[in-house]
């Protein structure tokens, strides 16, 4: 559920987390699926073919146009509704800039260029794959598959959960960030545990054990 308290903002509780208070209603669950699908398939996606820049911001007002048109049933949908879900996203899938909103990651689309900090970043991401495709990864490196860029996780327990939605015990390949940059395949924050790059050399990665980390 999606609500609003007038003194800190949007939350997705039943009171604010902050005063308790209950708030004004935004969304129920199920309006709040609905929508952020709609806001991947046009952020991620290019669906509806909204004029979408370089960096992948979209006009706020043309998504929320072009959800009305497409779903009557959301005819209720104003800016602030997009403002208030990508604020209280947990994994910052969102940016908001001016009047402009963009997906931060998971993008199908080709042909963008995306600007993300290259600061700060830690010394060693993760990327889950399978034992028969980490052989030839470690050959030839990691390149995107299905989407633009190679996706990385902060953790290795984010990798191994991003791999679980696809095989039941994934292969955790460890990233030498230094080395990467030193091969000149900068990597961006684009989440909170989400890391984007255009390639990762063979060179720059490892296969690694939960047991061989220092928590």
């Amino acid at each position: 559920m999606m609500r609003e308290c007038e003194e800190h903002g949007y939350f997705r509780e039943e009171t604010c987390p902050v005063c308790g208070e209950e708030g004004k209603f935004l969304m129920n669950d199920y309006e709040m699926e609905k929508f952020g699908r709609m806001m991947a398939g046009i952020l991620r996606h290019g669906r509806f073919d909204l004029p979408m820049d370089n960096q992948g911001f979209v006009p706020i007002r043309k998504v929320v146009g072009a959800i009305k048109e497409n779903n009557p049933r959301m005819h209720w949908v104003r800016p602030h509704h997009i403002e208030a879900l990508v604020d209280t996203d947990p994994k910052g899938r969102y940016q908001i800039v001016g009047d402009m909103v963009r997906a931060t990651y998971g993008h199908t689309i080709q042909g963008l260029d995306l600007r993300l900090p290259t600061d700060n970043i830690p010394d060693e991401l993760y990327y889950p794959t399978t034992e028969e495709e980490a052989e030839i990864i470690l050959e030839t490196g990691l390149t995107p598959t299905d989407r633009s860029m190679v996706h990385l996780s902060l953790t290795y327990q984010d990798a191994y959960n991003a791999g679980s939605v696809r095989v039941e015990d994934p292969l955790i390949l460890a990233v030498d960030v230094d080395r990467c940059f030193d091969e000149g395949y900068d990597i961006g924050r684009a989440g909170k545990t989400v890391f984007l790059c255009r390639k990762v050399p063979a060179d720059c990665l490892r296969i690694i054990h939960e047991e061989e980390l220092n928590y």
